[in-house]
């Protein structure tokens, strides 16, 4: 049977309510192990204390977004609190996910059930998005509690950040059906890594040349910096409907696409 007739024979509404079977399943399995999965909180908690606290001590006050000085550690935690929804999604969606598919053969008994590919594809991107955003909200609280943030507009950020991880885990998941062996996960870790330094994470744009901040600007990780940047510091922006949208198409698509591949490779 086709991917295509069956997205046709179930109806558009059930896959909602048929994910969130995918959703329990990984609740139940992961019940056990909550520290593991909070242990992806702690990389960027690391990072704000070794950067913000201690590197930012010699640096001093910096310019934030609209001009405003701030503090160092002010300026990086937004950062990091965008890079640790990017984080728990990626890697909920490519590793955890690889395992499933290839060697545990989990998809295969789900699909002998009424589930379909894509409320597979539904429920494992709506996993991760629960692990992003647990990772999220961790690190919002503790940049608010060390005074951190300075906006009230910062309570938008958790909504944002959700959106920020839904993106990231979609488009992990349709780049995980492409690969063949653990070896292509370097190519994961490839990716990550750059974006995670090179994104005006520890730094602004401005200190790139023009050329390569073209190239920063396509970085899926810049736009969430920015976002939450001007969220957490009140610098409210039209530029800010532009970095939405960003998400919103690489959610979209990054679904389309792992709902699709997890047909052909599960139907065929």
């Amino acid at each position: 049977m086709s991917v295509g007739l069956v997205w046709r024979v179930v109806p558009p509404g059930l896959y909602a309510r048929r994910a969130r079977t995918v959703v329990e399943r990984s609740f139940l399995v992961n019940r056990r192990a909550w520290m593991t999965i909070f242990s992806g909180f702690f990389e960027s908690f690391f990072y704000l204390f070794a950067m913000g606290v201690g590197f930012g001590g010699l640096v001093g006050q910096v310019v934030g977004p609209g001009g405003q000085p701030m503090s160092y550690a002010a300026y990086v935690a937004p950062a990091l609190l965008a890079a640790s929804a990017m984080n728990g999604a990626v890697y909920d969606a490519t590793f955890n996910l690889f395992f499933k598919l290839k060697y545990a053969k989990v998809y295969d008994g789900m699909l002998s059930t009424p589930l379909g590919p894509f409320d597979v594809a539904i429920g494992e991107i709506s996993w991760a998005l629960i692990r992003g955003g647990i990772y999220a909200t961790g690190f919002l609280t503790v940049i608010s509690v060390l005074g951190l943030v300075s906006s009230p507009w910062t309570i938008l950020a958790l909504p944002v950040v959700l959106l920020v991880s839904l993106a990231f885990a979609a488009v992990g998941m349709a780049c995980t059906t492409f690969m063949r062996s653990w070896q292509d996960f370097d190519l994961v870790q490839l990716a990550l890594l750059p974006m995670f330094l090179f994104s005006a994470t520890f730094y602004p744009l401005s200190v790139y040349p023009e050329g390569l901040q073209w190239i920063v600007r396509i970085s899926p990780l810049y736009h969430a910096v920015e976002l939450m940047r001007g969220l957490t510091a009140g610098v409210m922006e039209w530029a800010m409907l532009g970095h939405l949208s960003y998400f919103v198409v690489m959610a979209i698509v990054g679904l389309a696409v792992a709902g699709r591949r997890l047909g052909s490779l599960l139907l065929s």
